[in-house]
């Protein structure tokens, strides 16, 4: 599915929450880069340069200084260069407006934020090995929110 290394962006504000998410990717199986924004605004000036070499999956908080993870993802599937990305919203919220709200904007899959090392692993090994290019035509609401 990927090349040679699947490459991973995380756009996450809180530093414990960027800490226990490059340890759990440190330790699935997985051949990857993991690259980390501290905002939306950050992550959002890298992709909106020509140069940038565009990731295979970004996990996105959705409460984020500057740019929120939903303006994120908004300005993500308005662009033509950006709009086949894979993109999981990675939040504590379990809210049944952000998860619809998250749906209806394009988002591939809604994970809330599991308090269990081993259940991050699980989920970022159950990301990473699903063939996107042919989920995403298929959403639907019933396998789009992964917990553990």
């Amino acid at each position: 599915m990927y090349q040679d290394k699947l490459k991973i962006f995380l756009a996450e504000d809180d530093v414990d929450d960027r800490s226990f998410f490059k340890d759990a990717f440190e330790e699935v199986k997985v051949k990857h880069t993991l690259e980390i924004f501290e905002d939306g605004m950050s992550l959002m000036d890298y992709l909106n340069k020509q140069e940038s070499v565009l990731p295979d999956i970004i996990f996105m908080d959705i409460n984020m200084p500057g740019l929120s993870g939903m303006e994120c993802l908004r300005e993500i599937r308005s662009s033509q260069n950006l709009s086949e990305i894979v993109v999981a919203i990675y939040s504590t919220s379990a809210s049944p407006a952000n998860i619809e709200e998250a749906f209806i904007e394009g988002a591939n899959v809604y994970i809330t934020k599991p308090d269990e090392f081993s259940a991050l692993k699980k989920i970022i090994t159950e990301i990473t090995n699903i063939s996107w290019q042919y989920v995403t035509d298929g959403l639907n609401r019933q396998n789009f929110m992964l917990s553990y």
